[in-house]
């Protein structure tokens, strides 16, 4: 069960509205690196999380909980951002705004902005949608919750990073002092969230309790292959040298090594096409498909 709250997480303020901006913005709240990502990650990997104690998923709860106040963070602040955009397809763009005016001239053809202006027109009434920079609507594709804690967190690790290269990305973008005080508050969080994950990761073990799933027998693995670098140039370049090809392994199980791979298997042979398959009748052998 959940409540809220009507305020919001942290102030949003913007003093010049910019439409150019609100379209970046999008990114941050349906894009790969976005929060409706992490928002959605974490609540499924709570939903799911198996365990002796429930403070993984009380914290991945919590979290997730946190996330869904940063989509309405950023909503709120794409749709302050639009407060001046043209309210007709007739009304030119260049001309009801100035940055986008700038931009027109800029980088970014007009099709690209007008596009995003009218999906907010259209779609949303100048409001924000589940969907990222491009309008392309969040499909749920990204979210990993694999049902074993470890790699979990590892995942989620990744998304904060992601994530906080974007938002990093936005607040260097930002000319609006409002938005440069919402975004480093982000900024943040996903500082908090980066060391929470890993401090999971710590507290289940840490490198030693890699490989995951930890659970399998590793004598049943191909152990010579375990450790190995496997270097694949055929120009006569050796296997890159780096902690990764020598030295223990980080588990502390084994010693890493590099040697150039080589094919271990045969050519594959397939057998021949069969009737009714939709295949020529020169694939399926002599005195077929006739």
């Amino acid at each position: 069960m959940y409540f809220f709250d009507k305020r919001l997480q942290y102030p949003v303020r913007v003093e010049t509205p910019d439409p150019l901006f609100a379209r970046q913005l999008q990114q941050a709240i349906g894009g790969v690196e976005g929060e409706l990502r992490v928002c959605l990650q974490y609540f499924f990997q709570a939903w799911g999380a198996r365990g002796p104690t429930s403070k993984y998923r009380d914290m991945l709860l919590n979290t997730a909980t946190e996330e869904i106040g940063h989509i309405e963070m950023l909503a709120t602040a794409v749709a302050m951002n639009l407060e001046n955009a043209p309210l007709s397809l007739q009304e030119s763009t260049a001309e009801a705004n100035p940055v986008v005016n700038a931009v027109m001239g800029g980088e970014r053809p007009r099709h690209m902005v007008e596009g995003m202006l009218h999906k907010h027109l259209l779609s949303t009434g100048l409001a924000a949608f589940p969907g990222n920079a491009d309008g392309v609507p969040f499909d749920c594709s990204n979210i990993y919750a694999s049902g074993n804690l470890a790699a979990d967190m590892y995942s989620n690790v990744t998304a904060e990073a992601t994530g906080r290269t974007l938002a990093v990305r936005l607040y260097n973008a930002a000319h609006d002092p409002g938005m440069k005080d919402m975004l480093a508050f982000l900024i943040a969080r996903d500082t908090m969230h980066q060391q929470q994950w890993l401090a999971v990761v710590e507290e289940l073990g840490g490198p030693e309790a890699l490989p995951i799933p930890n659970s399998f027998d590793q004598s049943l693995e191909k152990q010579e292959f375990s450790y190995v670098f496997a270097g694949t140039e055929r120009n006569g370049e050796p296997p890159p040298a780096g902690r990764f090809t020598s030295g223990p392994s980080l588990d502390g199980k084994g010693q890493f090594s590099a040697k150039q791979a080589q094919p271990l298997g045969e050519e594959p042979m397939l057998g021949p096409a069969r009737e009714g398959s939709g295949a020529q009748r020169e694939q399926m052998g002599p005195g077929k498909g006739a």
